[in-house]
């Protein structure tokens, strides 16, 4: 027998990996499972894209390996994007970096600028991939609490009584997830400010900016931001093309340069069909995000009315494709959203997932139907 690599020691298989299975099994044992747990689109991308990589298939050398910079029209197309709609300006030629989707940004940021033993701010709660990767690559997780009392943003005052001398690197991510809370541009500017004070890279990984949101913000529209932080997005949420995997991180050319070294040993390029209908997708007037939002519009209402048939509470002001709702003081998240899978074949993902400050609450997903939500409600 082969062992195992010891880094392999300090992570779990992914959550959802885990529990999808169980609930695979499940389904396979006839059980009707309405699955409200992850955040995978279940709406379609717009056709002006399918029909992009559609008629991009014939173009000459579409089938080749492509740059690992992605071609300059999906640069340029991510540049004016972020100029349009977040009112910041960005160098396509060295300030942009596509990426197959902003996850795997994560692993390329972490092992461009960590070295075994450095220290990594992680929310609690949050994204899990963060404390995965800083693991993987031999850093130290350093957990900085969100608390509902203060909107999930960062305590600046805790974060300063931390020993910080060998923090690299920062994780946020607003609109956050799992919670739906929106980043004021106090908040990003004390996250700029903190960076420049103690030398640590802030990364904000940005998803979520247009779904149920009028108001995108980018960390990269604070002033000199550039000079300490990167930002992630991601076409997944914001498009429908969650499986696609295109993604992009911007920031100061030399720190996306020593991104690049890392991404160029990892890929062969992404499949120029796929940057064709990217550069469609960024081209999109607002009209896209409007009509996507009277979708999730509805859907959200009708799952405010199934945390309430559950007794659960939650804010109604937060934005993202999930709705954070706290459940009754005492009870477990694990227990009541296991109840609720093996009584009502309802799967809602429990707040521990993303950490302990997850304790007390659930999340569902808005990637279900209104037709389905209505079915969920009725069994409960």
């Amino acid at each position: 027998m082969i062992a195992a690599a010891k880094r392999l020691d300090t992570v779990q298989e992914y959550y959802f990996s885990q529990k999808l299975r169980e609930v695979r099994n499940l389904q396979l044992a006839g059980k009707p499972i309405i699955n409200m747990g992850i955040g995978s689109p279940d709406l379609q991308p717009p056709s002006a894209v399918l029909e992009a990589i559609q008629n991009s298939l014939f173009d000459a050398g579409a089938h080749k390996y492509q740059s690992y910079q992605g071609l300059p029209e999906l640069r340029k197309a991510m540049a004016d994007f972020y100029k349009n709609k977040y009112q910041v300006e960005s160098n396509p030629e060295n300030e942009i970096l596509p990426l197959m989707g902003s996850k795997e940004g994560i692993m390329h940021i972490s092992m461009a600028f960590l070295n075994e033993g450095d220290g990594v701010l992680i929310p609690n709660p949050g994204y899990p991939t963060y404390t995965s990767v800083t693991n993987l690559v031999g850093a130290t997780p350093v957990f900085y609490n969100l608390d509902e009392q203060n909107d999930w943003q960062p305590n600046f005052d805790e974060l300063e009584k931390l020993d910080l001398s060998n923090i690299k690197i920062m994780w946020v991510n607003y609109p956050h997830m799992p919670t739906g809370s929106n980043a004021t541009f106090e908040t990003l500017q004390k996250l700029v400010a903190f960076g420049k004070k103690h030398q640590i890279l802030i990364v904000n990984d940005n998803p979520y900016s247009f779904v149920l949101s009028k108001n995108p913000v980018s960390i990269l529209r604070v002033d000199g931001a550039k000079e300490v932080a990167l930002e992630l997005n991601s076409l997944s949420k914001t498009f429908n093309m969650a499986g696609w995997r295109v993604g992009m991180v911007l920031g100061k050319a030399s720190y996306i340069n020593e991104v690049l070294k890392v991404k160029s040993n990892m890929d062969s390029g992404m499949f120029y069909g796929i940057q064709k209908g990217a550069i469609k997708a960024l081209e999109l007037d607002n009209d896209w995000f409007e009509s996507q939002n009277k979708v999730y519009e509805e859907r959200r209402k009708l799952i405010w009315e199934l945390a309430d048939k559950l007794e659960c509470t939650y804010q109604k002001n937060s934005t993202g494709l999930f709705v954070w709702a706290k459940i009754q003081e005492g009870k477990k998240s694990e227990e009541v959203t296991d109840a609720i899978l093996y009584d009502k074949d309802i799967f809602i993902t429990p707040g521990t997932v993303f950490g302990s400050q997850g304790e007390g609450f659930i999340r569902f997903s808005l990637c279900v139907s209104s037709e389905v939500i209505k079915e969920a409600i009725a069994r409960i």
